[in-house]
């Protein structure tokens, strides 16, 4: 179908709208993107291996 998503789409409760918005902004100064830099993250929580936690941003 053409408008499937290649990943099903995951939620996340309990995350106020001020949040995700400020942690939109940190990822795109950080040159990625909320999914990417949450993967990243739980990559690496988990101890894949070769995971590495996601780059921050720089101090505003």
């Amino acid at each position: 179908m053409a408008n499937m998503h290649k990943h099903p789409v995951r939620g996340l409760r309990g995350i106020d709208d001020a949040l995700w918005t400020d942690f939109d902004g940190a990822t795109k100064a950080a040159c990625s993107d909320r999914s990417a830099t949450l993967k990243a993250y739980m990559e690496w929580y988990v101890r894949r291996e070769g995971a590495i936690p996601p780059e921050r941003p720089p101090v505003k």
